[in-house]
């Protein structure tokens, strides 16, 4: 094992981090269309979300995130016999939740395939250029398999948020 960068966007197969589920401040989430379109959907509803919380000085950073995790999911994860017609209730959910200190984009998709970095120097390629925008952006991220009656995986995204005073 090389000490390259590639290294670093390893993903890290694992639960959330340690966060007291009770202790969340806010939650909110969104079932997304199996088609493109959904990115910015996905896009849409950070903004009002974000918004609604006063973290709207987040918003870029967070957005770009989870326009990358939400094509990804569209992307790699949906089988290629998907219908990409305007299902309601859309295989792929994301879900934005606040803690103090904390705030967690996560995404669900259907498949169990671990999400991985293309290893390329070619920074211009669309494909595997987005999980290094999310390691670039976030303070940590990695993905678990769902448990129980739910199939696929979760991908979430960590940013710290200042705590004011500090």
């Amino acid at each position: 094992m090389g000490t390259n960068g590639s290294t670093m966007l390893e993903p890290l197969r694992q639960g959330l981090p340690p966060l007291d589920p009770a202790a969340v401040s806010n939650a909110a989430s969104c079932a997304l269309p199996p088609r493109f379109e959904a990115v910015r959907e996905a896009r849409g509803f950070t903004r009002r979300t974000l918004d609604r919380w006063d973290m709207g000085d987040r918003f870029d950073d967070v957005c770009l995130v989870v326009s990358e995790l939400v094509t990804n999911a569209l992307r790699h994860a949906l089988p290629a016999c998907t219908p990409r017609t305007g299902e309601h209730n859309g295989p792929v959910r994301l879900h934005l939740m606040r803690w103090p200190e904390r705030l967690v984009c996560a995404v669900r998709d259907p498949s169990h395939d671990s999400p991985v970095a293309r290893d390329t120097d070619d920074f211009s390629a669309e494909s595997g250029r987005g999980l290094f925008l999310v390691d670039s952006f976030s303070d940590s991220w990695g993905w678990h398999p769902l448990a129980g009656t739910l199939d696929g995986k979760v991908v979430w995204a960590l940013f710290r948020l200042p705590q004011p005073g500090a």
